[in-house]
């Protein structure tokens, strides 16, 4: 049975890992949710994690690790912002684990943490071009809003872009 932990600073080094991996990584291609057609580099490191956690007062990364395994095998970012909403992102599961349910797991684990804590509704952002990312988002109840906010171009924290059409579009969902 997976543990369900709030990170630790020391597990910081290993959530950018795994979230480089399953994101644009060799493994990446072993699971369905790679970006790496759309951006290359890295998507986060230790040092930018450490200044979102230390700039988004409430924020935390949920991690889910086997017993018999030190280091995360899934996680997510979860943020309260105004008006009980909450937001999730950067939700990952190593590209060995997918497909078996566990991204469902994770993006219910974050629902109900925020519910717990008077959340709302959960917001999140995808790049607008990822339709079968944002379908598999849609079965799980979330909405389009119609909202959308611009790629960060030219901020290679956020990794290369390989094309020039990126946005996020904003979807929520009643908790």
């Amino acid at each position: 049975m997976p543990l369900l932990t709030l990170y630790k600073d020391d597990d910081l080094a290993d959530i950018a890992a795994l979230v480089n991996g399953a994101y644009r990584g060799e493994t990446a291609a072993q699971g369905w949710t790679s970006e790496s057609e759309l951006l290359g580099g890295q998507r986060t490191d230790e040092a930018s994690l450490r200044a979102d956690l230390a700039a988004k007062p409430g924020s935390t990364l949920l991690t889910f690790r086997d017993e018999a395994w030190e280091k995360p095998f899934a996680c997510a970012w979860i943020e309260p912002q105004a008006d009980d909403v909450w937001y999730v992102g950067m939700i990952t599961v190593t590209p060995t684990r997918q497909a078996g349910g566990m991204g469902r797991a994770v993006l219910e684990t974050c629902e109900a943490y925020a519910r717990a804590r008077g959340g709302k509704v959960m917001r999140m952002t995808v790049i607008s071009v990822r339709d079968a990312l944002i379908a598999w988002y849609e079965r799980r109840g979330y909405r389009l809003t119609g909202e959308t906010q611009p790629f960060p171009y030219g901020d290679d924290r956020f990794g290369l872009p390989q094309r020039d059409d990126l946005a996020f579009v904003v979807m929520e969902k009643g908790l």
